[in-house]
């Protein structure tokens, strides 16, 4: 369903209401996202959250909906938001849409995953310990698999 083009109705702070009247009776899926260019040439990434009537969409944005009025025009982008996956990531700040802020350069988020993906199955899951290395160094630091004294609670600390 890419490529449908529809027009702003309603904006009440963060949520977006899109009328889709010129594509029929098709409309974007739940959690697809959808853009809006503003004026200076951003984009602003909005997400369907509820389909309200035959050609209307609500949608939560994803960033600040200053200086958006009725009419402008919003794009179908025929997926959902993806956050880019893999070592590209580890130390980067991002977005809620999975965009670089850092200032170090773009991440491909292309071959990420949906932020609205499916959980693993159970026989997946792993049951063993593990450390979690989340690419910040201060929290990389301070997760250890063994309990550390001076963090424990005063019931397990044993005198």
């Amino acid at each position: 369903m890419a490529n449908m083009i529809g027009e702003i109705i309603q904006v009440i702070g963060p949520v977006i209401d899109v009328s889709f009247e010129e594509t029929g009776d098709k409309l974007p899926s739940i959690y697809e996202a959808l853009e809006i260019e503003r004026e200076n040439g951003q984009k602003l990434i909005i997400e369907v959250q509820q389909h309200v009537g035959e050609h209307t969409v609500r949608t939560i944005a994803m960033d600040s909906t200053d200086g958006l009025q009725r009419g402008t025009k919003v794009v179908a982008t025929g997926e959902a938001i993806k956050m880019p996956k893999g070592d590209t990531v580890k130390g980067r700040l991002l977005n809620v849409v999975g965009e670089a802020i850092d200032g170090i350069g773009e991440v491909d988020s292309s071959q990420g995953y949906q932020v609205h993906n499916h959980p693993p199955k159970y026989d997946e899951l792993s049951t063993e310990t593990e450390v979690l290395f989340t690419g910040i160094k201060v929290i990389d630091l301070l997760e250890s698999t063994s309990p550390i004294p001076s963090m424990a609670s005063p019931t397990t600390v044993k005198n």
